[in-house]
């Protein structure tokens, strides 16, 4: 996928970019007379971004003991919540036994911390969270599992919603 073009729409579906710079990005992504499919993108904000890390560092700080070997880190904290609201993607390993499904979990765990790795029957799951950068997640899905998070940490602490935003 090509970096994003600044245009300005300039009326009668006519487009032009905003600065000779992006002038010269366009010339080189793009061939005169091809067709492009164009979708607007909206980026998330700073302060939305900020609030969603210093909710989640708060939540961690307050977990209960019996739940920090689970949660060593806000980050275990985060991406663990991401893989259980479904934000992750999900690798399956189908081995020849249950035996040996054990052994090959034991030996993927160490690979990744944040992972979750399960085992059911002969098969090996390796749910690892996808990443929120502004790069990898827009704003939109961005703010969704904002708000999922937020309320998996609410029920994880056995809490309300409001409670666990105000951590901030």
């Amino acid at each position: 996928m090509s970096a994003p073009i600044f245009l300005q729409y300039q009326g009668e579906g006519e487009f032009k970019a905003t600065s000779p710079h992006w002038a010269r990005e366009a010339d080189k992504q793009f061939v005169i007379g091809e067709n492009y499919r164009l979708a607007e993108h909206h980026d998330r904000s700073d302060a939305t971004h900020a609030h969603y890390f210093a909710v989640i560092s708060e939540t961690w700080q307050s977990l209960p003991d019996a739940l920090m070997d689970e949660y060593p880190t806000a980050e275990h904290l985060r991406k663990k919540m991401l893989v259980k609201c479904g934000y992750a993607d999900e690798r399956s390993i189908v081995c020849a036994s249950k035996q040996e499904a054990r052994r090959v979990a034991a030996f993927i765990r160490p690979i990744d911390q944040y992972a979750v790795v399960s085992v059911r029957e002969a098969v090996v799951r390796v749910y690892t969270a996808q990443s929120q950068s502004y790069k990898a997640m827009g704003k939109r899905v961005f703010a969704e599992s904002k708000e999922k998070v937020l309320d998996a940490l609410a029920d994880l602490l056995g809490s309300d919603r409001p409670a666990v935003a105000r951590a901030s």
